[in-house]
């Protein structure tokens, strides 16, 4: 059996995931990091993305966070995201239509602009649709 580290995935509204897994993948706000057990004492502010739980070498749990903070214990893991979904329960119509909204703000930008608004927006629409995309892969889906 190999090893593993226990993962705590909390949103403000409710306990996301719990159990335990052989590696997981945070979107660090520095970049993708993959954290397996044992691994030095880390806390890291996230960015908006797809956070990957690898149960085992057949499972695979698929999240996205918008945000928050991870606390990198060498035997636990906890993600205390701003928002956290499973990324079965994404809606790829709403997170497209938020992107083409926002790049249309960002191309035309009006009198009451909000500019770090639309570039959030943005970021979290591809985000959205990079979770879900990596799901679609994950289920060999198109």
């Amino acid at each position: 059996m190999s090893m593993t580290i226990r993962i705590e995935i909390v949103s403000a509204e409710a306990k996301i995931y719990s159990g335990t897994a052989e590696m997981v993948v945070i979107p660090a706000i520095l970049g993708e990091m993959g954290i397996v057990p044992r691994h030095a004492p880390l806390l890291t502010s996230l960015k908006p993305g797809c956070l990957r739980v690898i149960v085992n070498a057949s499972q695979e749990e698929i999240f996205y966070v918008n945000g928050g903070l991870a606390e990198i214990q060498p035997h636990l893991i906890t993600i205390l995201g701003d928002t956290a979904v499973r990324a079965t329960d994404l809606d790829e119509t709403a997170a497209l239509e938020v992107k083409k909204r926002a790049e249309h703000e960002l191309a035309q930008p009006t009198a009451n602009f909000d500019y770090s608004r639309a570039i959030a927006e943005l970021a979290q629409a591809i985000a959205q649709l990079q979770t879900i995309a990596q799901l679609r892969k994950k289920l060999n889906v198109r």
